[in-house]
């Protein structure tokens, strides 16, 4: 791991496409700001943990399982169809 030091309005780049400038220090918090090209994603990593979980959790989901949510068993009064 590379460790910089920084101070507020300074910034680090990464690549050619992605600035980090410290923003703002206030005791033990620092706020980041982040210029990064659209098509790259950027999220807190707690956030990026969640993401992959809910990502395989869809993965596993069978075939089957979906073709018991697709279709609407009322009709459009909101009563069950009939037959």
């Amino acid at each position: 791991m590379l460790v910089l030091s920084r101070q507020r309005d300074q910034t680090i780049m990464i690549g050619d496409d992605i600035e980090i400038t410290v923003v703002d220090i206030r005791g033990d918090k620092v706020r980041l700001g982040i210029n990064a090209p659209q098509h790259i994603a950027v999220h807190r990593k707690e956030v990026y943990e969640a993401i992959k979980r809910e990502n395989r959790a869809a993965s596993a989901v069978k075939p089957e399982d979906i073709a018991n949510v697709t279709g609407n068993p009322n009709d459009q009064t909101g009563r069950p169809r009939q037959g």
